[in-house]
């Protein structure tokens, strides 16, 4: 039987705001457990939620990216459960009259085509503290540092067919959150996670399957292994004649597997009621306005200028604005560099630089090699002062530390590539008395061995003769 697979996302970021959702206290990460939980955020008698208004911004922000349905006034409703970190019982968040409606995100996929996802809502929302599991003798600690601490909720339709697609999606989204600077993204500290909701149907059926729910589970890899396993475990049970159940699961990575945690549970299961602490949130036409005029150039924009203005290709266009940062960096460098070569910059920036930097797992923003750096050594392969080859003896030495510009590397190594022509001549003359049978070869029309000979002479000169004009020359004296 073929089975076609059903996916939607929930993705959670976490608002780069300063301070908590309803309270003054502070979001910032890493501090002592429970030493950033104030009165308001564990919902001690007496005290008011107040809304925090860069949050609110954050959101609209969010809503415009995508072209959704922005809510002029929405509502904050009281989500009730009891979990140890979620000290008040409830957590407030919205339900019925979100804040952001409809909207949709373009992805590209593997093979070059493009899909629409449709965004059902993103709502406004406190996050709760976390369970602390291990080093307690048997027992959970929890830490309350992050219960009130604002996100964003942002909720696919369930356009996703495979893991691929759904990574695709949420990488996209991971970095638009980053683009217009509303959460850092930083996946292994939890202010970019996901749940998956899962589900599988008999090609051509309508109705979609009963759907598993995959919480919190935190980076694109984990993803796609973990929505693949569920897929796999839900087409294993129907065709042995079994039915899904409708849960939440959780994707264990180490024995990449999913185990159920709970039954799923329902809006009523919540008893979702409007906040009486907190008043309507009221959308005015101007701040809405304001906030639209003070968004940056957004992924596609940027990647389709790119294109035009720098005549890149698609796939460069589009690896060079996966993030702001490296966008930015691409640009700073190009923009430097004189000459300016923006293929050149591309083809460095996507290849050697980036090379680099994964071997080292650092983000861009983590570079040895800053943009001004960077500027340098593309000016000097750009004036034909070194090579290509000898460009990436430089770009080492700038990585190590060993010199403050491409220049002072090229001065204090001699580095700089010969153009003098005679000097090449001299060189060609030899490799040519050297080599007599490739020659030989060549000028009985196997071309291919000009290539060997042009090796030859780039060796002699230690790689700093000009492979352009030693190929000019070695041409001219074969065929004389």
């Amino acid at each position: 039987m073929e089975w076609e697979v059903v996916i939607g996302l929930e993705i959670h970021a976490q608002l780069a705001t300063k301070s908590k959702i309803f309270s003054g206290a502070s979001t910032q990460y890493g501090a002592q457990p429970n030493t950033q939980a104030c009165a308001v955020d564990l919902g001690f008698p007496g005290v008011l939620p107040v809304l925090n208004q860069e949050a609110v911004k954050m959101a609209i922000k969010f809503g415009l990216a995508v072209g959704a349905e922005l809510t002029p006034r929405s509502v904050f409703e009281r989500k009730n459960y009891f979990y140890p970190d979620l000290p008040k019982g409830y957590q407030i968040s919205q339900f019925e009259l979100p804040v952001v409606g409809k909207g949709e995100l373009t992805i590209e996929l593997e093979d070059g085509t493009e899909k629409v996802i449709g965004i059902t809502r993103a709502h406004l929302e406190e996050d709760a503290g976390k369970s602390m599991h291990g080093n307690f003798g048997g027992h959970t600690g929890v830490d309350l540092n992050r219960a009130g601490t604002p996100l964003l909720e942002i909720v696919s339709e369930p356009d996703m067919s495979s893991a691929k697609e759904a990574v695709a999606y949420m990488k996209k989204i991971h970095a638009l959150v980053r683009y217009i600077d509303i959460c850092d993204g930083n996946m292994q500290e939890g202010s970019f996670r996901c749940d998956a909701n899962v589900s599988v149907r008999s090609m051509g059926q309508k109705e979609l399957g009963t759907r598993a729910e995959l919480k919190n589970i935190n980076s694109f890899r984990n993803v796609e292994r973990g929505i693949n396993v569920e897929v796999e475990r839900q087409i294993e049970l129907l065709e042995e004649g079994g039915t899904v159940v409708q849960e939440t699961r959780l994707y264990d990575a180490d024995k990449n597997e999913t185990r159920s945690m709970r039954s799923k549970e329902e809006a009523n299961d919540y008893r979702y009621f409007p906040d009486p602490d907190l008043l309507p949130l009221v959308l005015e036409e101007s701040m809405i306005e304001s906030i639209r005029r003070s968004l940056p150039e957004l992924p596609n924009a940027k990647r389709d200028r790119f294109v035009q203005e720098f005549k890149l290709s698609d796939y460069d266009a589009t690896v060079l604005t996966s993030t702001r940062e490296l966008a930015d960096y691409y640009e700073s460098a190009l923009k430097q560099a004189k000459p300016s070569d923006p293929k050149l910059c591309a083809n460095w920036v996507t290849g050697t630089l980036s090379a680099a930097l994964n071997k080292a797992d650092l983000d861009i923003t983590e570079s040895p090699v800053d943009a001004a750096k960077f500027a340098g050594l593309l000016s000097r392969i750009g004036d034909n002062t070194i090579s290509g080859n000898i460009a990436k003896k430089v770009f080492e030495a700038l990585w190590h530390g060993e010199g403050d510009s491409a220049d002072t590397i090229i001065e204090a190594q001699g580095l700089k590539q010969v153009t003098d022509a005679g000097a090449i001549e001299a060189i060609v003359d030899e490799v040519i008395a050297k080599c007599p049978d490739q020659v030989a070869d060549y000028r009985g029309g196997k071309e291919q061995i000009i290539g060997f000979l042009v090796g030859q002479v780039m060796q002699a000169s230690k790689g700093k003769a000009n492979p352009a004009q030693v190929n000019e020359v070695l041409r001219k004296k074969l065929t004389s």
